[in-house]
C-alpha cells in the first residue's frame, strides 16, 4: 500500500497489480474498533472509502456494484418480503434494496456503524433510504445475526462484505452458509460479493461448492465490471434454496418503476451467461 500527496494507490498482491485515483486532499481518518477509515476527495471519481488500505468504493462507479448486488436476486424472488443485509455498512445496498415496493423490511447487519455515520456524512446520497420505515439498521455481528435467525424466515440474504479477511473471514464457511439456508424460506435467495473472477476462480469455485454442500438446489455467478476494485472486474454469486436461477421476473425487471444506471432486464440475462474460461473452471 503506497500514498503520494497526489495519488491513493492499493497495491493488490494476489493479482500482483495495483488501482490509484489521484486525490485532492484526504477528508476524513479514524480508527474505529474494527478498522482503519479514510476518505479522500478525488479529482475525478468524487468520494473515495478506503478501509484498512483496500479501496471499498468511489462516488463514481459504487452504482454497479451495488445494483448487481441488490436487483439480479430480488427480481429472480417471486415475492421478496423480508431482506437481510450482512455487512453494507456504506448503505448503497439498502438504498437499491428498498426501491423495491414489494420489500416489507430491510435489515442491515453491520458490525461497524462508524461506516455507516461516516457514509452519511460523505456518501450521502447512498444513505438517502436509512430513514424509510422499512428500513431496520443493526450495528452487530453479522455471523451471530445469522445463527440466530427464526428457520424459514427471510427471503432473500444479500452478504455485502469486504475480502474475505479480518472479520468477513467467517462470512465465507460451510458453517455461515448453513446458518443461510435454514433462516431462508422456501424458493429464497442468498447472493453474496464472490471477488474477481480473473484472480479468485478457485475461490469462487469453494464458495459453489459449499453453498451446494449445505442444501442449496442451484448456484449461479454473475460478472459485472467495477473500476475501482482489483483487476477492474467483480461478480457475485446466487444461491437458491428449493428453485433454480434460470429464470427471473423479466417484465418486472423491463417495467421498474424506479431508475437503474446499470442494471436492466438485458444486463441480467447478459451476465447469467459466463465468459468460457469461467464456465470451464466452474463446470456449467
Amino acid at each position: 500500500m503506497s500514498s503520494s500527496p497526489s495519488w491513493y494507490t492499493e497495491e493488490v498482491g494476489y493479482s500482483g497489480s495495483a488501482i490509484g485515483f489521484r486525490v485532492k486532499k484526504k477528508l476524513h481518518e479514524e480508527q474505529s474498533r474494527f478498522q482503519k477509515i479514510e476518505i479522500y476527495e478525488t479529482t475525478d471519481w468524487g468520494n473515495l472509502m478506503v478501509l484498512d488500505g483496500c479501496i471499498m468504493l468511489t462516488s463514481r462507479d459504487n452504482f454497479l456494484y451495488h445494483e448487481m448486488m441488490s436487483h439480479p436476486a430480488l427480481f429472480t424472488h417471486s415475492n421478496p418480503k423480508r431482506v437481510v443485509i450482512i455487512g453494507g455498512g456504506d448503505c448503497g445496498t439498502l438504498r437499491e434494496v428498498l426501491r423495491h415496493r414489494e420489500v416489507e423490511q430491510a435489515v442491515q447487519v453491520e458490525i461497524d456503524e462508524r461506516v455507516t455515520r461516516v457514509a452519511e456524512q460523505y456518501f450521502p446520497e447512498l444513505c438517502e433510504a436509512n430513514g424509510d420505515a422499512r428500513a431496520q439498521l443493526l450495528f452487530d455481528d453479522g455471523i451471530a445475526y445469522m445463527k440466530n435467525a427464526a428457520p424459514e424466515s427471510i427471503d432473500v440474504i444479500i452478504v455485502d462484505s469486504t475480502d474475505p479477511v479480518g472479520p468477513a473471514e467467517g462470512l465465507f464457511n460451510e458453517a455461515f452458509y448453513q446458518t443461510c439456508f435454514k433462516a431462508l424460506r422456501q424458493g429464497g435467495i442468498l447472493v453474496q460479493q464472490s471477488e474477481p473472477p480473473l484472480t479468485q476462480l478457485p475461490l469462487i469455485k469453494s464458495m459453489r461448492q459449499l453453498m451446494r454442500q449445505v442444501g442449496f438446489a442451484a448456484v449461479r455467478t454473475l460478472p459485472f465490471p467495477q473500476p475501482a476494485y482489483p483487476t477492474g472486474w467483480w461478480s457475485c454469486t446466487m444461491a437458491r434454496k428449493g428453485a433454480d436461477l434460470s429464470g427471473f421476473r423479466e417484465r418486472g425487471a423491463h417495467s421498474k418503476s424506479f431508475a437503474t444506471q446499470y442494471y436492466s432486464a438485458d444486463i441480467h440475462k447478459a451476465a447469467l451467461v459466463l465468459p468460457e474460461f469461467m464456465r470451464e473452471a466452474l463446470g456449467e
